[in-house]
């Protein structure tokens, strides 16, 4: 049964603050966000379901983006054959990454916020990023292309950063003939 997520809005101060790391056994409270989190983006992005809930499309959340400041984020990445791509990411590093470059050629979008957004943000092609799951069992993950830009996306906003931060004001599209676009 879903229930209503509440998302916070850029303008929320809650999202420009660095997280801590998340404690083992995860609470309860951790756990039903996870998994309400999870339910929210599978729904959103079946176009029927989002339409009669009212769900904007979304891949990733993070943690800070439902007003808990703790170092989670969860992946939901609906594959061709319908099925879903998911990872939850607790306490992550980033390990390695390419030297290759890649934006979202639409722009990137973020489920807080809520306008259009002119710009590009640079993403590395692959990364390998550590991590623990909800169990507290250490993992390690390589990456790429649309889940490595989500992973980064969410890593960010761990550190207090929105996408809306990384574009350059006075040049949106600085340097795009050196990326890939995606």
């Amino acid at each position: 049964m879903y229930k209503n997520l509440k998302i916070l809005d850029e303008k929320d101060k809650m999202l420009h603050n660095k997280c801590v790391n998340a404690t083992f056994p995860l609470t309860d409270e951790d756990k039903n966000l996870i998994n309400n989190a999870l339910e929210y983006l599978r729904l959103s992005q079946d176009e029927e379901k989002a339409e009669e809930l009212g769900l904007r499309a979304g891949m990733g959340l993070a943690f800070p983006q439902l007003g808990s400041l703790k170092n989670i984020f969860v992946v939901s990445y609906m594959q061709e054959d319908g099925s879903f791509l998911e990872y939850t990411v607790i306490n992550p590093t980033l390990i390695s990454y390419s030297s290759e470059l890649i934006y979202v050629e639409e722009g990137e979008g973020c489920l807080s916020v809520n306008r259009e957004v002119e710009g590009i943000v640079p993403r590395h092609a692959r990364i390998t990023v550590g991590y623990y799951d909800t169990q507290g069992n250490y993992k390690e993950e390589r990456v790429r292309e649309e889940i490595a830009v989500a992973f980064q996306h969410e890593m960010d906003h761990l550190e207090g950063i929105l996408f809306t931060d990384k574009i350059d004001k006075k040049n949106p599209y600085k340097n795009m003939d050196t990326m890939r676009s995606i």
